[in-house]
């Protein structure tokens, strides 16, 4: 075994890529190091040459070996130089843990690709295999939307996928279709990027970072519910927000996902919500279609987007009254499931009143006693296709929980 690792030792080797991005920025002065005596980790340090002051990319590692001729994922990556954005400088250090991705890990030659990109990934992933015991969740940038045809990526992966800064019509007109007082349109500026969930967090993925699942109807990759709004940030005045931010208590959901990350994942506001589910449009649904009636009667353009009141029976999963696997329905325009209907989603805003003045960045009224909740659901009363719409807006007490409400998690990088 000693012989073997001596060899592995001298074999390792890295592979520094070069790609154009602004002013010709690119990685310099790779070094691999495994460490001797061998307990499964490799270091690498590299350096990034060339951009300005106000230059920012994202580093994308792989490893690839030559035995096998065969591409490794390196999920568990530590260090200052991964899961966030990084200036030309250096050097960074990032540590490799391949005993966690690849337990049975041999070979005499293997190679570590580090390359920049200009254009933030389009999707966020967060490994939440380890579960509770784990001391942390690893994370990776993709550009390839996730596989829907395997559970992974509703269960033991977190997916989040990018959403463009940008400015957009919230609410409804006047003449919408099932349409509540409480929309009036209004043009919102949002001015960061950030990350959302591609599908409403889990009841798997919610049990694997707290360790319970509250859910009246189980199913690992149905959405999670029953859950309060102290579940996922805490009850302390530190959770309040937007007083607070993005503070959260430490046992919380958002709590132990920060703490096991290192980034700043939370519930998305209300406009965040919107703009993701639109993903364009301006119409009652994210498909571009309006819906062409209110209740619990079928409504074909809705049924197409999402489970509702009027649609469950439709044989994909459950019944009457009863949400469904995540992912089951058509997603919008940025890849987004479940944005109308399957459980009511909560947002960090205390409901109220828009701020109708065109702002940029809204995060709500200061105070309230009510939470937001985007979405729609199977709830038998006040459930049809007019309660799923992109506009509708849901409330609730912060204290109270719903067999018909969960969440979709939000990154702000």
């Amino acid at each position: 075994m000693k012989k073997h690792f001596t060899r592995f030792f001298v074999s390792f080797w890295a592979l520094a890529t070069f790609v154009l991005c602004h002013a010709e920025v690119g990685v310099t002065d790779v070094v691999v190091t495994p460490r001797w005596p061998w307990k499964g980790l490799v270091d690498i340090t590299y350096s990034i040459a060339g951009g300005t002051t106000d230059t920012q990319v994202w580093v994308e590692l792989s490893g690839h070996d030559n035995d096998l001729n065969q591409d490794i994922v390196m999920h568990a990556v530590t260090g200052d130089g991964v899961s966030s954005l990084v200036t030309p400088g250096g050097p960074y250090t990032v540590t490799w843990d391949v005993s966690k991705d690849q337990p049975e890990f041999h070979s005499s030659s293997f190679e570590i690709s580090v390359k920049v990109h200009s254009d933030a990934p389009l999707y966020l992933v967060v490994d939440l295999s380890g579960g509770t015991n784990a001391s942390k969740y690893y994370t990776r940038y993709m550009d390839e939307a996730p596989d829907i045809s395997s559970d992974t990526c509703r269960t033991t992966e977190l997916w989040l996928r990018r959403i463009p800064a940008g400015t957009f019509l919230m609410g409804s007109p006047e003449n919408e279709l099932g349409r509540f007082d409480d929309e009036t349109q209004h043009q919102v500026t949002l001015t960061q990027d950030y990350y959302i969930g591609v599908f409403e967090c889990t009841q798997k993925q919610y049990e694997l970072v707290l360790g319970s699942n509250p859910s009246s109807w189980k199913g690992d990759t149905r959405p999670v519910e029953q859950v309060y709004y102290s579940n996922l940030r805490g009850n302390s005045a530190a959770s309040g927000w937007p007083a607070y931010g993005h503070a959260v208590d430490a046992t919380s959901f958002f709590g132990k996902l920060q703490a096991k990350t290192g980034l700043v994942f939370d519930l998305p506001t209300e406009a965040q919500w919107e703009y993701a589910c639109r993903a364009g449009t301006t119409t009652s649904l994210n498909s571009g279609k309006n819906i062409t009636n209110i209740g619990i009667n079928n409504c074909p353009n809705m049924a197409e987007v999402g489970r509702y009141r009027g649609n469950t029976d439709d044989g994909k999963g459950g019944y009457t009254g009863i949400h469904t696997r995540v992912g089951s329905y058509l997603p919008n325009a940025w890849g987004l499931y479940d944005m109308h209907g399957n459980v009511w989603e909560w947002c960090l805003d205390w409901y109220g009143a828009y701020d109708t003045a065109a702002p940029t960045d809204p995060v709500g009224p200061a105070s309230g006693e009510l939470r937001v909740r985007r979405s729609g659901s199977t709830e038998y009363y006040n459930s049809g296709a007019h309660t799923c719409r992109s506009a509708t807006r849901g409330r609730l007490r912060l204290d109270a929980y719903s067999y018909y409400c969960g969440f979709r998690v939000a990154f702000l990088p």
